[in-house]
């Protein structure tokens, strides 16, 4: 079969380094074969979505009922049924036996003469020789090997008997189960911009459905099935010699290939348009029927190899929102180290500036300049000295009091501990205390006695006395004047 792969082996090094081709269908043949239930309901859950199959309709695709087909039960159809049952207890009859892969060997023969001989004009449509073409079908029933090319036969002859073998079928080659499906797909049109539905057919949708309705047909249907529309499509391109577009073709051939057994137009009545319009249809997209639809090659493609699947878009965002929280610690984390590693650096950059600054201004000839920037320096925490790496340690702070209220607050309210502390680890210069704060101390005894009203008023005399001595100063100096 056409569907399955085939691999070859080659010892050859200089070939090795050539692309595999592989038929793309692939696991989608594998799952049919391994696995036809889950075939089936893969493929036609898809085509309930593309065409309205109602139960009873539904039934007849999956098999579960017989077909319900027009001109059913009319006298004639049970008399040729019967004709028909007669003829499939002959043994090693090609002709009007169910269609097996030895009768497909036998008329692939056809085929392949008529693929030579296309310019033939008229094609299927002129009959040929009645006695040549009986010849010929004892041959191919007797499975003798013909000889076509030696001239005994016309292409006309040959195309009457194709077409003789497809009609003598007990059931046309896309089946009865399929023939409401099939009527469904002649319906699908586009719809306009509002949501109505126009009578512009919808050839997406209808590749879809056919290529979907052909993967659950019967291996040696489908088989037949591409080698006949094959060769219609080479017709077809031929026309301009042969005079037979895909629309005549479609004439010849719908009866054998779609319409039911046994019935005839008038049974049909309004259908028969869109049975010969869907064959012609197939004829000119013959080349993409037999092709899978890329969602069942991943359907198929992921049973086989569901751990090594891709992972969707939507997978994706989904994963993402629901692990974010998860996430978050570890992105604060790197973020933290980042930010550390940049804060050394920039760190290290900057003692490294300082270093070689401090060493220009040390090499400056004195002068009042440099003095100013080593005081600068000197209390700068990480300045750097010139002849050691580790920064400096800051110069320490005088504690220094401008004024008498700083002096008590300080007293008052700092922490002994502190005080304590500082006055181990550094030696501030004494304070300088004013001959009238001392009096008032030496008044007011221990300042960390006192309350805080006292305080206050303690602050208000000194204040009033310095107001007073301004005063003073000020009418001197507007004496003089």
């Amino acid at each position: 079969s056409d569907a399955i792969c085939n691999f070859v082996i080659c010892n050859d090094s200089s070939l090795r380094s050539q692309p595999i081709i592989f038929n793309p269908d692939f696991f989608v043949e594998k799952l049919r074969h391994e696995k036809p239930e889950v075939f089936t309901e893969l493929v036609v859950s898809n085509i309930t979505r593309l065409i309205d199959l109602p139960g009873a309709e539904l039934a007849q695709l999956m098999g579960e009922e017989d077909p319900k087909l027009p001109g059913a039960n009319s006298t004639a159809s049970g008399f040729f049924r019967s004709l028909i049952s007669l003829k499939r207890k002959e043994k090693g009859v090609v002709f009007g036996s169910p269609l097996t892969e030895e009768g497909i060997a036998q008329v692939s023969q056809l085929i392949e003469y008529l693929h030579k001989n296309l310019r033939a004009e008229g094609l299927f449509r002129v009959p040929g020789n009645s006695i040549r073409q009986q010849i010929l079908k004892d041959a191919l029933n007797s499975g003798t090997d013909i000889d076509l090319d030696s001239g005994e036969f016309h292409s006309n002859d040959v195309a009457t008997l194709l077409k003789m073998f497809l009609g003598e079928l007990p059931e046309p080659l896309l089946t009865h189960k399929h023939f409401h499906a099939h009527l469904k797909i002649a319906d699908l049109m586009l719809f306009d911009e509002k949501g109505n539905k126009t009578s512009t057919p919808d050839k997406e949708r209808q590749i879809e459905a056919l290529q979907l309705l052909f993967l659950i047909l019967p291996a040696p249907n489908r088989s037949l099935l591409k080698l006949l529309l094959d060769l219609l499509y080479q017709t077809a391109k031929k026309q301009d010699k042969n005079k037979m577009s895909a629309h005549n073709l479609a004439l010849m051939f719908a009866p054998h290939i779609l319409w039911p057994r046994n019935v005839t137009a008038n049974d049909l009545q309004e259908n028969i348009t869109k049975l010969n319009n869907g064959v012609t249809f197939m004829i000119k997209h013959s080349q993409k029927l037999f092709k899978a639809p890329v969602y069942i090659r991943e359907c198929a493609r992921l049973h086989y190899l569901g751990s090594r699947a891709h992972t969707s878009k939507d997978d994706l965002d989904l994963l993402t929102s629901s692990g974010s929280k998860e996430l978050q610690p570890l992105k604060s984390q790197k973020r933290s180290r980042l930010d550390s590693c940049h804060q050394e650096e920039t760190q290290q950059r900057t003692e490294e500036a300082l270093k070689e600054l401090f060493h220009h201004v040390h090499n400056m000839p004195d002068s009042a300049k440099k003095k100013k920037l080593i005081r600068q320096f000197n209390k700068h925490p990480t300045a750097l000295t010139p002849g050691s790496d580790v920064p400096a340690s800051p110069a320490p702070r005088r504690t220094r009091s401008r004024s008498f209220s700083g002096l008590i607050k300080r007293k008052v309210l700092g922490t002994p501990v502190i005080l304590e502390r500082k006055s181990r680890d550094t030696t501030p210069e004494p304070v300088r205390v004013s001959k009238e704060n001392v009096q008032l101390l030496q008044k007011c005894g221990s300042p960390a006695h006192m309350s805080q009203a006292k305080l206050k008023s303690l602050e208000g005399q000194k204040e009033g006395s310095y107001r007073r001595m301004r005063d003073r100063l000020l009418s001197k100096d507007s004496s003089s004047l």
